[in-house]
């Protein structure tokens, strides 16, 4: 028994010192400028401070682009577990001897950057774009619309970055569910809509929260994409944080603007999980 336990102490020892050099010591190091002081022309002075934390919660623009972040996260979850629900479980279900290429078009667009991709939505989404110009032959009264930097723009570039991870996840845990079960439903008389809600959905619950959980971190975190889509007028946080640290030097706001980010995220997330355990617990 010691033996084993050395063993996988040995075995836990890499993976644990890498976590601790690349992600305790930085949060570390960022919680350490968050209770700074910024003074412009100083760039930061040594403080034990939390006027950056309460700037972030009573400042009403910072809570708007926080509010901003959050909507955006939970309409794009929820878009993508509609959107990426179908084709999960097709390639799950699917015996064609296409299946590993159908997978390899699912993961493709993950082989190009997020601002590429954002880049490819601008050409698309711009007034002379693809998207106006189909618009124009079939409603040409409603043509050109304007898509660019809007919430919309940033919406449709978000979920197309998102997807693929969603499809993947859901897929991989559809494809571990019994089919056994769900034809014991239909041979008693479930509609195949019946057997899908009473069978198959609860039986993925697991893998729709962690497909939830990931695409709602992404979301709160995206960079490229609000910026290049959604333009200076739209703010989620990512950019205003880089902002904060990259244009203002202000590196202690920055840091708590951080935190907060990280703390929402991690809360909301966790309440996410209480619930849904709850839920399906009975």
């Amino acid at each position: 028994m010691i033996a084993r336990r050395r063993t996988a102490l040995a075995l836990m020892m890499p993976a644990s010192i890498l976590v601790l050099a690349f992600l305790a010591v930085p949060l570390l190091l960022l919680l350490r400028y968050s209770l700074n002081r910024f003074v412009p022309g100083q760039f930061m002075v040594e403080a034990l401070t939390l006027d950056n934390y309460v700037k972030c919660i009573t400042d009403p623009y910072y809570f708007a682009v926080l509010k901003t972040t959050l909507l955006m996260a939970i309409g794009v979850t929820l878009a993508c577990l509609v959107a990426g629900f179908p084709p999960a479980l097709f390639l799950a279900r699917t015996t064609s001897r296409f299946k590993a290429i159908l997978i390899l078009a699912v993961i493709l667009p993950l082989f190009v950057g997020n601002a590429v991709r954002a880049a490819g939505w601008m050409v698309a989404f711009g007034q002379k774009g693809v998207f106006n110009y189909l618009l124009e032959l079939v409603v040409p009264a409603w043509a050109p619309l304007t898509i660019m930097y809007t919430p919309g723009a940033v919406f449709v570039g978000i979920i197309a970055v998102n997807l693929p991870f969603v499809v993947l996840t859901l897929q991989s845990v559809l494809e571990g569910i019994d089919r056994s079960a769900e034809e014991a439903a239909l041979s008693l008389g479930a509609t195949p809509y019946a057997a899908w809600r009473l069978v198959t959905l609860p039986l993925a619950i697991p893998g729709v929260l962690a497909a939830a959980v990931l695409c709602f971190i992404l979301t709160m975190n995206a960079y490229a994409t609000p910026v290049l889509l959604g333009g200076p007028r739209f703010q989620m946080m990512a950019p205003v944080v880089a902002n904060e640290v990259l244009n203002q030097n202000n590196w202690p706001f920055g840091a708590a603007l951080s935190f907060m980010l990280m703390i929402v995220t991690l809360l909301l997330t966790v309440i996410a999980n209480v619930v849904v355990a709850r839920r399906y617990s009975h």
